[in-house]
């Protein structure tokens, strides 16, 4: 009844009363995913009357009524099928500023149609293939780029950035052609970390560091959202990118690992979308060279280093016990590295693993990240085994009991998930340096045989990774308790 109603309004033709009846059926299906059958020639021909309206000369407030309602009804995949023509893309591409020919973006009014007809696109192009391959014909990534150019720095208009953003994240995601254009003839990978430089107002205080102000306010949901949306876009574009093969790429790459620091040190406006935002920094990394991980680590600036000393300099000269007790304390510095960021992927390592669900989704890209650091990078790897294998003063339990980060990835090696497994048993291997014993030390026989036996080194030895002979000092409990069986 309600789509009759607004189909005879629609085609009478009357601007104002168009606007009225289609901004109604809106606020009644604003929450309406799923729609009758017995409806769906009534909607069907409601989309093309709101099409036939959309090229008409109407008020910005009529155009964002039909938009609404259009996004709405374009929930439906049969609905699309009629509609989705080159000549109604082209519609939309024009109410959302896309074409080349619009140079700029000066009218606020036109915003919010912008914006509408941009969520029209979103819901377009993930329901309908027609539209995914005119998506192509009419080479929208490279419009939504130039439209990204218009506004990226232009903070009033996170909206239109979000839903570009999530546009182009979708046709990345939909078209490996897309991906390659993206990356290659539309530079998306500096346009697309600029954008999450803009997000968060990224201040750099030398060629990979920035400034981080820990007492700052956080993320306002929208630079949230649409930091989130780049990150995404950004996965797409760099998804093959693990080898690096000119001076530009490994430059560009360690920017963009740069940037991903910064993320992972500052919060958003709640812990969900703080998760949210970091597990997609966490995935972006993943995708980044390993060779251009360093930048995860950094020296310790001149005012990190003068408040560690500040802080030692104020306990007596007697208090020894007291001093190392804040060097250890200090887990955010190794060697004079500030490990800042490595110390955040550690804790949302943890917390994926506290979660206890869902793991080859949620925890292996956390795990693999740190393997891979922890193998190329030695202050790394160093700074993780002081962090999760610590020297060994409990020698009567047994490896997997307990609360610790490494108690509780002992667990994951015997987990049902062979993926899971694997990544764990690897991990810990990695900050063993490989070496059996060392290994065995620190999980027990059993818990690391799967790994043992998978790699050909039930009989001992090592693997075939080289890493520097740095000291592994026992403990007085573990040499005393070493000539008892191994549990």
């Amino acid at each position: 009844m309600d789509e009759e109603r607004a189909l005879y309004i629609v085609r009478a033709g009357e601007a104002g009363a168009i606007e009225r009846v289609l901004r109604d059926y809106s606020d009644k299906h604003r929450a309406t995913f799923k729609f009758e059958s017995t409806d769906e020639d009534k909607r069907k021909k409601l989309c093309e009357g709101i099409f036939k309206v959309l090229v008409k000369d109407i008020p910005t407030t009529c155009q964002v009524s039909c938009l609404e309602v259009l996004r709405i009804l374009s929930r439906d995949k049969k609905v699309l099928v009629p509609v989705t023509t080159k000549e109604n893309m082209q519609i939309l591409l024009r109410l959302a500023k896309l074409n080349e020919s619009d140079d700029s973006l000066e009218k606020v009014s036109e915003f919010p149609v912008i914006v509408e007809s941009l969520k029209c696109l979103c819901n377009i192009v993930f329901n309908s293939q027609m539209a995914q391959q005119l998506s192509l014909e009419l080479n929208l990534a490279a419009k939504l780029c130039n439209l990204l150019r218009k506004c990226k720095d232009r903070k009033f208009i996170n909206d239109i950035k979000c839903f570009d953003l999530r546009l182009l994240f979708l046709l990345s995601l939909l078209h490996t052609d897309i991906r390659s254009q993206l990356r290659y003839e539309l530079q998306g990978l500096p346009l697309l970390t600029q954008i999450l430089e803009s997000a968060f107002s990224i201040k750099w205080t030398d060629e990979y560091e920035s400034a981080i102000d820990h007492n700052g306010p956080p993320l306002s949901p929208q630079e949230t959202d649409c930091a989130i949306e780049a990150l995404k876009a950004l996965f797409n574009v760099t998804v093959d990118s693990w080898k690096v093969h000119k001076e530009s790429d490994s430059h560009q790459f360690r920017v963009m690992a740069a940037v991903l620091r910064h993320c992972l040190l500052i919060v958003g406006p709640t812990e969900d979308k703080t998760e949210e935002l970091h597990s997609n920094a966490v995935n972006l990394l993943s995708n980044v060279p390993v060779s251009c991980l360093d930048v995860l680590i950094c020296p310790l600036t001149h005012e990190e280093t003068a408040q560690e000393a500040t802080t030692l300099d104020e306990l007596p000269s007697d208090k020894t016990a007291e001093k190392e007790t804040v060097l250890k304390n200090n887990t955010m510095v190794y060697s004079g590295m500030n490990m800042e960021a490595i110390h955040v992927l550690l804790n949302f390592m943890e917390k994926r693993i506290d979660k206890g669900s869902s793991y080859r989704e949620g925890l292996t890209p956390v795990l693999s990240l740190l393997t891979e650091c922890s193998r190329a990078h030695r202050n790394i790897r160093k700074f993780l085994k002081d962090q999760v294998l610590p020297p060994l003063r409990d020698v009567t339990n047994r490896p997997e009991v307990g609360s610790t980060v490494r108690n509780k990835l002992v667990r994951l090696m015997t987990h049902v998930d062979l993926g899971v497994k694997q990544i764990a048993a690897e991990f810990l291997f990695v900050l063993c340096k490989e070496r059996v014993d060392s290994l065995l030390k620190y999980t027990g026989y059993g818990n690391a045989a799967g790994l043992l036996a998978a790699r050909g080194l039930l009989a001992g030895g090592r693997g075939d990774n080289w890493y520097s002979e740095d000291e592994d000092t026992d403990t007085e409990e573990y040499k005393n308790a070493k000539p008892k069986p191994c549990h």
